[in-house]
């Protein structure tokens, strides 16, 4: 069974994108606009890794790692930050929310299946 990756941004162009690059490399994909409706969708919908964009209306990517974090069955779950930002503050601000690791728009697709494939379960 192929592993199952949440795409999570409120641009669909780049969740359309990042979905393609992930299921022509063999995975599963799931997509929401933002961190309240993949948290909604998580409840049911159990993930392996979550991409998720920074800036979001809703709930940002920030507050959607908290939010996951807090709840035991998220703490060991890969989450990757996907966003235009590259500011260290706003890096720093990711990894203490607990983000696994951080990636700049637009991605590589051939670095985006490569840093899923490491960090995978």
């Amino acid at each position: 069974m192929a592993k199952l990756v949440l795409t999570v941004d409120d641009s669909r162009t780049m969740r359309e994108m990042v979905a393609f690059t992930l299921r022509k490399a063999g995975y599963e994909v799931r997509e929401a606009e933002d961190g309240q409706k993949a948290v909604d969708l998580l409840k049911s919908t159990p993930a392996q890794v979550i991409i998720t964009d920074l800036n979001m209306p809703v709930m940002d990517g920030v507050t959607l790692i908290r939010t996951l974090r807090a709840d035991a069955r998220f703490r060991s779950v890969p989450i990757l930050m996907l966003t235009t930002e590259s500011d260290a503050g706003k890096k720093a601000e990711g990894k203490n929310a607990g983000a696994t690791g951080w990636l700049v728009k637009p991605f590589d697709p051939e670095k985006l299946i490569d840093v899923v494939k490491r960090v995978s379960p």
